[in-house]
């Protein structure tokens, strides 16, 4: 829901409205219904609306409280604002709309910045304090929502998309080395603070931090996940009771949220048939939404999953759009896709989910998704391996995850850019923190409040919003997640992973969805790259902006164009599609910047 930005001056300097006006049209995409800006001495704040809840004007942003003498922008869903609504009715405050905006606006005023602790959602915002001259921002625990930031001696400015900030102007485009290594051994994840631009950071999840009218900055993590097991011991039937009544009211609070119909991205997998399956009795009138590819044919994997989904359909009588699209239309419309992603993605379906975006977007607002089931409860292939494996901690990880070994990135990487091995240290720094009891812990931790935020969250957010589609997670309800983080690892992983899922979908979805062998979201001339995508990838690293540039050793390159299909990462992605992505993503959004 919505897009913001904003700038704050240091300097005691007026803000440019033109600044704001450029990052506000660049968020045009993320909210079609409203746009709106408003200044107050040396803060700007500029606003898009995608309009879900009170569709009223009373709720258009920035969102100005005269009696609080408090300002708002916020972008998100706060799924349990009516139960924080009566809260704060009951203790004095009186509200002028009827959506969650404002009550964040109230809680903030009532609470201070412990307010975040109460909200149950996906949010980043901005409340700017007119009489304290504070400037307070917030992102919610899973990173849901985006919140990128520039911060220079004279001014802070901020917004929901890094093409916002690159449209303000006057922001160093330099690539981070640092952002480079995490990039490319973490399958595009470059973990908060850092982007892949020296002169763009994002907030991380779970912080806020608070910014005076004199530059003096002050940041606090307001949650973390704990990773132990209870002190009273608990059966496998008592995780999954726990389990069935935690994801029901996940769910529920993702529905009831919303002053416009939901519809489910269903993929055929077990997580979106769940979903499904736990929605079908409370809406008349489903919409589901599936998507396929063409297949490529020999050696390459089916693209499409449509055999399971048709089967949650017929079972649940849903309204379903299926959507098979043509290699030709994806090969067309990757630089549209790219030009839409505020940071560079290589996973193959952040394609599939824009083009499966533009079309979801003319029939619904919101939808919920899938996304976090695999990291919440141990879905992937992955994780046993790292089980079984040896070593310490970061050697069972990196085997297993890392898409390249630090030798090899410094064989592809050219000099100029070369670091020391900073992916390994942010690893084992962050499976060596305390709170996990078993070394699965220490993973599925760091992979649920670090990886899913940087790579499929941040995905399916870009490339829905690039539709004005607000796609919403109720796996990384953090009430879920929470409970799932206190389960022994064995359980989420007995039968091949998500075993309370699997057990919870006994009954509701068909065995055939939940016995069948873990799928993904396949774009297969992604990975498999033949044929006219060779073309283009091999055009896009041949042009004199690659060459020029100089990021990656040419012998390197040209190894992976003669033989593509040999190059696979650990966790089966093209290491050619890497290569490519990345200097089409400068090509798009750096490069004309020095025109």
């Amino acid at each position: 829901m919505c897009g913001i930005c904003g700038e704050l001056r240091f300097d005691s300097q007026l803000p440019d409205p033109s600044v704001i006006q450029r990052m506000a049209d660049k968020l045009a995409r993320r909210g079609p219904d409203h746009e709106g800006v408003m200044t107050d001495g040396v803060l700007a704040f500029g606003h898009r609306r995608l309009a879900i809840i009170d569709l009223s004007p009373n709720a258009d942003q920035p969102m100005l409280d005269k009696a609080l003498n408090l300002i708002l922008v916020f972008n998100g869903t706060i799924y349990n604002y009516k139960e924080l609504r009566a809260e704060l009715q009951e203790i004095g405050y009186e509200f002028f709309s009827e959506g969650d905006s404002e009550v964040i606006l109230k809680a903030y005023h009532a609470w201070g910045e412990k307010c975040v602790e109460r909200f149950y959602g996906m949010f980043a915002f901005a409340i700017w304090d007119m009489r304290n001259l504070t400037l307070f921002l917030a992102r919610d625990r899973f990173g849901i929502k985006p919140l990128y930031y520039s911060l220079a001696d004279s001014r802070l400015r901020f917004a929901s998309s890094v093409q916002a900030l690159l449209a303000s102007g006057d922001i160093d485009t330099s690539l981070d080395p640092v952002a480079l290594h995490y990039h490319f051994t973490l399958h595009a994840v470059v973990p908060a603070p850092r982007t892949i631009l020296n002169g763009i950071r994002k907030l991380a999840p779970a912080t806020s931090m608070t910014f005076s009218a004199d530059g003096e900055i002050s940041q606090r993590t307001w949650w973390q996940l704990d990773s132990t097991r209870p002190k009273a011991t608990l059966s496998e039937q008592d995780w999954l009771a726990a389990t069935r009544a935690v994801m029901k009211r996940a769910v529920e609070r993702h529905r009831l949220a919303s002053d416009v119909p939901v519809g489910v991205l269903l993929s055929g997998g077990l997580d979106s048939s769940l979903l499904v399956g736990l929605l079908a009795d409370h809406v008349d009138d489903l919409l589901t939404f599936s998507v396929g590819f063409e297949d490529l044919g020999e050696g390459a994997e089916k693209a499409d999953e449509f055999e399971y989904s048709d089967q949650v359909v017929e079972k649940f009588k849903t309204r379903h759009h299926q959507y098979r699209i043509p290699n030709a239309e994806v090969l067309k419309r990757l630089p549209e896709a790219v030009a839409n992603m505020a940071e560079p993605m290589v996973g193959q379906d952040a394609v599939a989910f824009y083009l499966l975006g533009e079309r979801v977007s003319k029939e619904v607002k919101v939808v919920l998704s899938g996304q976090g089931a695999d990291e919440v409860f141990g879905g992937y292939f992955w994780y046993p391996r790292m089980n079984d494996a040896d070593g310490s901690p970061v050697e069972r990880f990196s085997q297993h995850y890392f898409d390249r070994d630090h030798a090899e990135y410094l064989d592809m990487i050219s000099p100029a850019w070369h670091v020391p091995d900073v992916t390994t240290d942010l690893v084992a720094g962050a499976l060596s923190q305390p709170q996990a009891d078993e070394f699965l812990d220490q993973v599925l931790r760091f992979d649920v409040t670090t990886l899913v935020v940087d790579d499929p969250v941040k995905r399916v957010d870009n490339m829905t919003m690039a539709w004005g589609l607000e796609a919403r997670v109720p796996f990384l309800d953090h009430e879920l997640v929470e409970l799932a983080a206190k389960m022994p690892p064995s359980l989420r992983l007995k039968e091949g992973g998500k075993f309370p899922l699997k057990a919870m979908a006994r009954g509701i979805v068909p065995d055939s969805v939940i016995d069948r062998p873990k799928g993904y979201f396949p774009v297969p001339a992604l990975k498999y790259v033949r044929g006219d995508f060779l073309d283009f990838m091999r055009n896009i690293l041949n042009s004199e902006a690659c060459i020029q540039r100089g990021l990656y050793n040419r012998h390197y390159v040209d190894k992976l164009l003669a033989n593509p299909e040999a190059y696979f990462t650990r966790i089966q992605g093209s290491k050619l599609w890497h290569l490519a992505l990345l200097e089409l993503w400068l090509q798009t959004h750096v490069d004309p910047l020095h025109d």
